[in-house]
């Protein structure tokens, strides 16, 4: 079927004067109204950076990378689209300017221009509709594009050109362009100021696009006054003109759109047919955010990691571990630890001490991992609810192998390719390590659960698929001796070959990941692992 034979609705989803104003919380929230109004959509962003992808950047750089189910190294911003909204993300799902080129050098080189000077007009332009199209197909009503970075920014030229075209492609009332912008409050005078969404709008439309929706992001509301300047000077209706203030979660912003009818003036813009509407999922989530805003208890948690200086690093962890305060009634409070500041049992005893619960994520390379053992060693023998996510799972067999079964020296062969007991190694199929992305297990696998384990009692179920980002295993030739000594394998691969999931036996709970349960847990639905890490760190400190 061919897309003339449907026809597809397009949302594109720019921002202007600073980064960070929050697009994909916003793509996100309108995506949620959608799908409340019985709406199909599918969601993507567009990053203006040269790398393919962001999986070999900096967590400093970029913050988390995400993963979808199908192995794609994503933007976080894709984190957003899914627990706000029901899609099934994909490689498609995520378009940077690496992958465009990379597509369009490509076909040069196999001659598919038949001889024509490639250029960002029209070549550029159309591989980035190409791949927008992509998501469309007869099971989508609306396809919402987040584009990545400002209006202006030199990087991001071509994809406005390429949105800005998009219109005239597909029909005009077929597409709306949603400008997210700042509304500064000066204190010193007491004013908010207009003038830099003005500017911003002015240079969106400078290069052709002209915006149906602002949405205003300001520390406090918008007065009737100041909504008629924005509309009179960006000539936008003053019923789009959208106030997003500051909120106390991001899960109240889908409903702050609400109440200002923002679905229904996407709906009126792009004469949508409204479908069956699910007044049942707008009286789930708002449940959600009635119990997150009323919390019946207090949790502190500590997350052990190296790239604490940018939470953005742990960000599906750091939402994870609140889905699961949501569920209990309790507010989680994060004690983040660096890693490379915890040495010693006295820096352990320091730290750890008064927590409800000890998590130690994952992550690359060898810096930070003594501290990390320090943390699993600690959890290990006081008790403390732990849940151990890729890395952490391997540092729970590090520790283990060199503490409990006295395997001097027992190391991952990432930290010390000498080591005499490599517990952690490199699959044989994995040893040319020269792709960097070519050797990783990427994406969702399947895994059996033992019956009995605290692990199974989590999910009630034995057969469970998760998303992996990981190159190295548990080496199967030291599992009978683990076994022998308490640390269980809980949960393998179907055919037995690799480790997915450990946990003690004489230990309240302490469970440990290969995969990365934290892609997949939503506000309404806790992922199983991070509910009962919660429910049991209260149970540790006695609120339950």
């Amino acid at each position: 079927m061919n897309q003339e034979d449907f026809q597809v609705k397009y949302i594109f989803v720019t921002g202007g004067v600073v980064s960070s104003l929050g697009k994909g919380v916003a793509a996100a929230s309108i995506g949620h109204l959608l799908e409340s109004r019985g709406l199909r959509i599918s969601m993507q962003k567009l990053d203006p950076y040269i790398n393919v992808d962001p999986g070999t950047m900096s967590p400093y750089q970029h913050g988390e990378v995400y993963v979808t189910d199908d192995g794609a190294e994503t933007d976080l911003d894709l984190g957003h689209y899914e627990r706000f909204t029901d899609v099934k993300l994909s490689k498609a799902s995520n378009v940077t300017t690496g992958k465009i080129y990379q597509s369009v050098i490509t076909k040069e080189r196999k001659g598919e221009y038949l001889g024509q000077t490639v250029q960002v007009i029209p070549h550029i332009t159309d591989e980035i509709k190409s791949c927008v199209k992509l998501m469309a197909n007869e099971d989508i009503d609306v396809v919402i594009v987040e584009v990545g970075g400002t209006v202006g920014d030199m990087e991001g030229m071509p994809f406005m050109e390429a949105i800005r075209q998009f219109k005239k492609d597909v029909g005009r009332n077929n597409v709306i362009y949603i400008h997210l912008t700042l509304v500064p409050f000066i204190k010193v005078s007491g004013e908010v100021k207009t003038k830099p969404t003005q500017h911003s709008v002015n240079k969106l439309r400078e290069i052709g696009i002209i915006p149906d929706i602002l949405i205003c992001r300001t520390e406090r509301g918008l007065s009737e006054e100041i909504k008629e300047k924005i509309s009179l000077f960006c000539d936008v209706e003053k019923n789009a003109v959208i106030n997003a203030p500051d909120v106390s979660s991001v899960y109240e912003i889908p409903i702050v759109f609400k109440r200002q009818g923002v679905d229904n003036l996407i709906i009126d813009l792009l004469r949508l047919t409204d479908k069956v509407p699910l007044p049942q999922k707008e009286d789930l989530w708002a449940d959600m955010v009635n119990r997150l805003k009323s919390p019946k208890h207090s949790l502190t948690i500590a997350v052990v990691g190296k790239y604490i200086k940018l939470p953005d690093a742990y960000k599906s962890i750091v939402e994870a571990l609140n889905h699961g305060g949501i569920w209990h009634g309790a507010k989680i409070h994060i004690r983040w630890v660096d890693s490379e500041g915890l040495k010693s049992p006295i820096d352990a005893e320091k730290l750890l001490s008064d927590l409800g619960g000890i998590l130690v994520p994952g992550g690359f390379g060898y810096r930070g991992i003594e501290g990390k053992l320090e943390a699993v060693r600690y959890a290990r023998e006081n008790k403390i609810p732990f849940l151990g996510i890729c890395l952490g799972l391997q540092c729970v067999v590090i520790e283990f192998a060199n503490n409990v079964l006295g395997l001097t020296g027992a190391n991952s062969v990432e930290v010390d390719p000498e080591t005499p007991h490599p517990v952690i190694h490199l699959m044989e199929e994995q040893q040319d390590i020269t792709n960097m992305g070519g050797t990783m297990r990427l994406g969702s696998y399947p895994a059996i659960i033992r019956k009995w384990t605290t692990t199974i009692k989590a999910y009630g179920l034995e057969l469970i698929s998760e998303r992996h980002r990981h190159r190295y295993e548990i080496n199967p030739k030291y599992c009978a001796e683990f076994e022998k000594a308490g640390l269980i394998m809980a949960g393998t691969s179907p055919d037995g070959r690799l480790v997915e999931i450990v946990e003690l036996k004489d230990h309240p709970w302490f469970v440990a990941t290969q995969f990365h349960p934290e892609f997949k847990s939503k506000p309404t639905a806790p992922h199983p692992l991070f509910r009962e890490f919660v429910f049991n760190s209260l149970k540790h400190q006695g609120r339950i």
